[in-house]
């Protein structure tokens, strides 16, 4: 990669960010498609992100993707968000349009199309979904958006769950029965007949992290997708001992990913030689 005083520049906020694998994937995909872009991550506590998304005009940085803890806090520092936006209340991309910053949500995207990719349809499942972050928000959204018949919603602290329940009741109205579960009584889920099974939490990005849920007495048919990719998390490990199809967030980071990249580049991401580069880091 040769930098130069017209390379253009983008990245991340978020805090932590070492464990972040796209500036790796958009890196590779720039250089495959010719461009003369530059992908760098920032570290920003919160007390920051003020500061650091107007630093975005002030070194005309051409955009930035913003990944936990800052999803939501940085749209109250954007001049314009997207309609998904306002719908989900969280943004994963910003794009400085000649120094309006304008705020996008790829999450949502990016997750339909790693199940699509996986032969997995959601219309009138059972989904279940666990956290009510940024990521939840994103999921959430798009849940309801593909027409799941019930969507259990649980969260460590419950008041979280009911705020999500009650956007994204606003958003689907009552075509998607939304329940919220304490947190404690998740796995009496069980019995419910559940079809698919979501971790929107960041529990599992450590090695020493545990289990999210007992998946034991789950119908061996359950699908279960974790939005962590820089690690099989014990949480995958148990569904494939059991024998379910599962999938971590590798598949969602690319193409959320690529929608970004054409975002702040108006043309194709290359796919497939991200997929190649990550999985090689992976090892997966």
């Amino acid at each position: 990669m040769k930098i130069t005083g017209k390379t253009k520049i983008v990245g991340i906020f978020g805090f932590p960010v070492s464990h972040t694998l796209s500036p790796l994937i958009q890196n590779v995909a720039f250089q495959e498609a010719g461009l003369d872009f530059v992908y760098v991550p920032f570290q920003v506590k919160s007390s920051d992100l003020r500061k650091a998304t107007e630093a975005i005009r002030v070194f005309d940085i051409v955009g930035v993707n913003v990944t936990i803890p800052h999803k939501e806090g940085i749209i109250d520092y954007l001049d314009e968000i997207s309609e998904e936006v306002k719908l989900i209340g969280a943004v994963n991309t910003v794009v400085n349009k000649g120094g309006k910053l304008v705020g996008y949500n790829t999450d949502w995207m990016g997750f339909l199309e790693s199940l699509r990719e996986d032969g997995v349809s959601l219309k009138e499942k059972k989904a279940f979904l666990i956290g009510a972050g940024g990521a939840a928000l994103s999921l959430g959204f798009a849940l309801v958006k593909e027409g799941v018949k019930t969507l259990f919603l649980t969260n460590r602290t419950y008041s979280r769950a009911e705020n999500l329940a009650r956007k994204l009741k606003e958003i689907k109205g009552d075509e998607t029965e939304i329940k919220v579960v304490e947190f404690e009584k998740k796995e009496k889920l069980v019995s419910e007949g559940i079809d698919i099974l979501i971790n929107a939490t960041s529990l599992g990005m450590k090695e020493k992290d545990p289990p999210l849920i007992n998946l034991t007495g789950f119908p061996p048919s359950l699908y279960v997708y974790d939005v962590i990719y820089n690690r099989e998390t014990e949480l995958l490990k148990e569904a494939k001992k059991l024998g379910m199809r599962c999938q971590g967030g590798l598949g969602m980071l690319i193409y959320q990913g690529a929608s970004a990249f054409w975002l702040w580049t108006g043309k194709k991401a290359p796919i497939e030689k991200m997929k190649a580069v990550a999985r090689d880091y992976l090892g997966v």
